[in-house]
């Protein structure tokens, strides 16, 4: 089988529960090191599917490698190839496949409810039984849903938190942290983050983020077991 190809655009924001997962199903993986220069392929058939991970920066701000990022989600979804978006990865898909990416009304920090929609293409993502589960965001912009797409889950500071196109998932949460990531982030960015929450009930304080954190990680866990067995039986075996 070939691999998965997991594209990183920042040091500190890998795979996290994703390779665990891969690892577990023995899915063949690598990263691809965007941070540190290394060059996106053009043939995504090299892979059997594409994850793209998180990031600080923006879609649209110009960096030479964003439009490599764009030209080969819209290569891998003519070619059927699956491609699964975590935050400014889901956010690259729905550039990529004809939406738009813009400000979000307020910054989304911090653990917060995402609610599934309730349409068909979500039971078959997240099961009849998930309602609501709760998340992980670090996010001050969003996607609009790119034609032919559907809206699969929401929250009340987000409106587009997921969308399905085909076998491809966009995700503007973030549903592979680990408690170690969790920790890293709230370090990398505490000053700013206890600023922002002073003034705005929709980012969480560090202390707020790691309070009971392996208790949330895990059950959060199991939320993306539901997303990432869907996303994986569609993986390209050819």
């Amino acid at each position: 089988m070939r691999p998965v190809a997991v594209f990183r655009h920042a040091a500190t924001e890998g795979p996290g529960y994703f390779a665990t997962y891969l690892d577990r199903h023995g899915v063949p993986w690598r990263v691809v090191r965007v941070d540190e220069g290394e060059a996106l392929p053009e043939n995504p058939r090299q892979f059997s599917g594409l994850v793209f991970m998180g990031g600080p920066m923006s879609v649209n701000d110009d960096l030479p490698w964003i439009e490599a990022a764009l030209r080969l989600i819209r290569a891998a979804a003519g070619a059927g190839v699956p491609v699964l978006g975590h935050c400014l990865g889901g956010q690259l898909m729905a550039k990529a496949l004809g939406g738009e990416v813009t400000r979000n009304p307020v910054k989304e920090i911090g653990w917060g409810r995402v609610n599934v929609a309730r349409n068909g293409v979500a039971s078959r993502w997240f099961g009849a039984d998930i309602r609501s589960f709760e998340s992980f965001h670090w996010h001050g912009e969003t996607f609009s849903i790119p034609p032919g797409a559907t809206r699969v889950a929401s929250s009340p500071y987000c409106k587009n938190q997921a969308f399905v196109l085909d076998g491809h998932l966009g995700m503007q949460c973030h549903v592979e942290m680990t408690p170690a990531l969790v920790r890293t982030w709230c370090h990398g960015w505490g000053k700013e983050v206890q600023s922002l929450a002073r003034r705005m009930p929709s980012v969480q304080t560090p202390a707020q983020m790691t309070e009971a954190v392996e208790e949330k990680v895990h059950a959060l866990s199991a939320v993306a077991d539901r997303l990432y067995d869907r996303w994986t039986a569609g993986l390209a075996h050819k």
